[in-house]
């Protein structure tokens, strides 16, 4: 029996790395004469740069004293690169994540991308001829513009300055103004999710919640990234407005496209491709994937749904250990009564239990 483990990261509690060497260990453990091999997976959110750093061979490199997501926040951000093809890989949550910011502070109307431009000059300065930019884990809900603004770009309010960085002030730009762009390099956007800029689904409705946005808030930064995609239109001729990924890392996705000619890719089938996926999916019998919360939106554009599809194509079953479960289905099986802080402590003994148990009952069951 051959089978593949390719797991995301535990959020809080293991990285996709050791999440895949922890369940490959108990499947050999409970499964001796099994072929197991480990293929890490990410899908554009944090751990993304690691995870294709370790599977291309090159290294992470740290950039100091680069703007955080916080007006005045300062610290050292790390972004990997690949000498091999002057390819660089800017994980947008290294400084401009979420987990940098206080639950306390965290306020989307105020937060920045400005941090992420500065790596991305970084990026270009070391020579990089592509920039892949993991979008995902973010702090802000401001359509890239702060990145953007460190690169060059202007967004100028109707006096004919510039507007303050923040999704707050995304509904005074007036004019955007382009830097020179000679010489930039070729940009692949990852996107972990296929959410549009605005409504509903989008960008603030979705995810500002978790970033600190109260239901007001939510209203006008929904507001603001309306009217950017406006000003887009108008200043540049690009479409954002219903542009399927639009809406990731709080509108980035979107201004990924207009401010840096990026392409938007699928971040987990990116992944997949740098680490050897789908060949390894080519003789295996099973593929065993995870990630810390199994929910509605891991079948949007996650990991996990990346993995899922591959498997399909190639006719190989999947199994998948989460440490959590939102979903409602008869089958999948929790320690009863957990909490999730408990879960994150005990994250390595109960995923290894969770992939023994899988070995047991299911895997060495004939189909």
């Amino acid at each position: 029996m051959r089978i593949v483990v390719a797991c995301d990261s535990f959020k809080g509690s293991l990285s996709a790395p050791d999440a895949c060497a922890i369940v490959a260990a108990a499947l050999r453990e409970g499964l001796p004469e099994a072929a197991v091999m480990a293929c890490p997976m990410a899908d554009g959110g944090e751990g993304t740069a690691e995870t294709l750093v370790r599977a291309r061979g090159g290294r992470m490199e740290t950039v100091r004293g680069v703007s955080g997501p916080l007006p005045g926040q300062r610290l050292d951000a790390g972004l990997g690169w690949l000498p091999e093809t002057a390819t660089a890989v800017v994980e947008m949550a290294a400084a401009s994540g979420l987990e940098l910011v206080p639950p306390a502070r965290r306020n989307p109307l105020h937060t920045h991308t400005f941090g992420t431009g500065e790596l991305i000059r970084h990026a270009i300065g070391l020579g990089a001829r592509q920039i892949l930019l993991t979008l995902g884990g973010s702090a802000t809900v401001d359509g890239g513009t702060g990145a953007a603004r460190a690169l060059g770009w202007q967004f100028l309010d109707r006096t004919g300055r510039p507007v303050t960085p923040g999704g707050g002030s995304l509904a005074d730009i007036a004019s955007i103004l382009p830097p020179d762009r000679t010489g930039w390099p070729e940009f692949q956007a990852l996107c972990d999710v296929t959410n549009p800029l605005c409504g509903a689904t989008g960008a603030a409705a979705v995810f500002g919640p978790q970033k600190g946005a109260t239901p007001p808030m939510v209203e006008a930064l929904d507001r603001g990234l309306r009217h950017l995609a406006e000003r887009i239109r108008r200043d540049l001729g690009i479409e954002v407005l219903e542009l399927p990924g639009g809406g990731a890392a709080g509108g980035f996705g979107a201004g990924a496209v207009a401010f840096l000619g990026a392409r938007l890719v699928p971040g987990a089938l990116a992944v997949a491709e740098a680490v050897g996926l789908p060949e390894a999916l080519r003789d295996a019998d099973w593929v065993v994937t995870g990630e810390g919360c199994l929910d509605h939106q891991s079948f949007g554009g996650k990991a996990v749904c990346g993995v899922r599809n591959l498997a399909r194509e190639a006719g190989v079953r999947v199994a998948v250990v989460a440490g959590r479960v939102e979903l409602t289905a008869a089958e999948w099986r929790a320690p009863p009564g957990a909490s999730a802080d408990e879960a994150r402590r005990r994250s390595r003994e109960w995923v290894a239990a969770a992939a023994r148990r899988l070995a047991r009952e299911a895997l060495a069951k004939p189909a």
